[in-house]
């Protein structure tokens, strides 16, 4: 039989990923001229697994000194501006230190912190939410129940100080815990207290952003605290602290949580991170600038024009002043080029967003440093 009557017939194989089996069919040159069919099996060494990425091997997990650092400068600034910042400014003042001035200050430090804490919890959830699939069920836990528990203590701390006569209470018999609902400071310190406790509660239920009702009680009732019937045009002065007092905890406690979901964010959604970011940044420029009219109408409320040049350096509440509207400005420039580095590289990595890390931090000095602002003695108008 010729050779041509059988064409050549290509090996036909049916590969599988893990075993293999070949079928061959092939022409034996012999007499007979037959056919011979051949089965071979081929198993395949199962695949390695993949080696981890270069990036965890190389870079292994290690604890974050850096938000340690951070902490313990907040902390030695809430504790450094009590202690040592009102004998600083009253230095040469002829103005005399009020009884418990550095403990006062303290007091006051925690309570500012504490609702900047929890109103910027609430202000930035809700921009969250605008966000389109942001994953809000591996949003940060909230502090909000330590913060309402902190302002609590500061405020019943400050209650004390009303309740025996403004002077620090050294045994329980100095104090007068009935005449507290006798007088305005009592009234107020009061409704303080129970604020915080009610949005302690706030915090721990289930629609925790229902804490913005209380904490407007207190930012209220500091704004009144803040001036006396007796001043003039006591209402206005009120207002503007209402105000500054707001956009103040908004901006600080706001930018707070928004790097605190940035940082949670960053492997899940980091573009849902940035979105958070940049929605803050636009609503902080409004801030920024409501603080500021409000600060420089109060200013001029608090010292005439003519005068400030020479209040600023000669009176505690200048001094006190030109330290806050300083750092206000370290601030300002740093937000500055945070919304600048987040323009140019909206998916970079954390480190890129170290101005925002640095503004939170002198954020913090200005709470402190706001906290004495009201209890050096005021200037007076002649």
């Amino acid at each position: 039989m010729p050779d041509t009557a059988y064409p050549a017939v290509p090996d036909t194989a049916y590969p599988d990923p893990a075993d293999t089996l070949h079928l061959t069919v092939r022409r034996t040159p012999d007499p007979a001229d037959t056919l011979r069919l051949t089965v071979r099996r081929t198993e395949h060494p199962s695949a390695p697994p993949a080696a981890p990425s270069a990036s965890r091997a190389t870079a292994p997990r290690r604890p974050s000194s850096r938000r340690a650092v951070a902490v313990l400068v907040l902390v030695a600034v809430a504790a450094v501006v009590p202690l040592f910042g009102p004998a600083a400014v009253l230095d040469g003042t002829g103005e005399a230190e009020a009884p418990g001035t550095p403990g006062i200050t303290f007091l006051r430090t925690v309570l500012f912190a504490a609702l900047c804490v929890q109103v910027g919890e609430v202000f930035v959830r809700r921009l969250a939410r605008r966000v389109p699939g942001a994953p809000l069920a591996s949003a940060p836990p909230g502090w909000g129940w330590w913060a309402a528990v902190a302002g609590g203590v500061a405020a019943l701390g400050l209650a004390s100080v009303v309740a025996s006569g403004n002077l620090v209470p050294h045994q329980p018999s100095d104090l007068d815990v009935g005449g507290l609902y006798q007088s305005r400071d009592g009234r107020l310190a009061l409704l303080e207290v129970n604020a915080f406790v009610v949005a302690a509660l706030c915090a721990r239920s289930r629609r925790p952003d229902s804490a913005v009702l209380p904490l407007t009680a207190v930012i209220v009732a500091e704004a009144l605290r803040a001036h006396p019937p007796t001043e003039e045009a006591a209402l206005v002065g009120s207002g503007l602290t209402l105000v500054h007092l707001t956009c103040a905890a908004l901006w600080a406690g706001g930018l707070l949580y928004a790097l605190r979901t940035l940082r949670s964010w960053r492997r899940t959604a980091p573009e849902a991170g940035v979105a958070v970011l940049g929605r803050y940044a636009r609503v902080a420029a409004v801030l920024f600038a409501a603080i500021t009219a409000s600060g420089i109408v109060s200013t001029l409320r608090r010292m005439p024009p003519d005068t400030v040049a020479d209040q600023l350096t000669d009176t505690a509440y200048g001094r006190t002043l030109l330290a806050k509207v300083l750092l206000v400005a370290v601030v300002a420039v740093l937000a500055l080029l945070s919304r600048r580095r987040l323009k140019r590289s909206p998916r970079a990595t954390l480190s890129t967003y170290a101005p925002a890390r640095a503004e939170v931090m002198a954020l913090g000095a200005v709470v402190a440093v706001s906290a004495l602002l009201t209890v050096v003695p005021v200037p007076i108008r002649w």
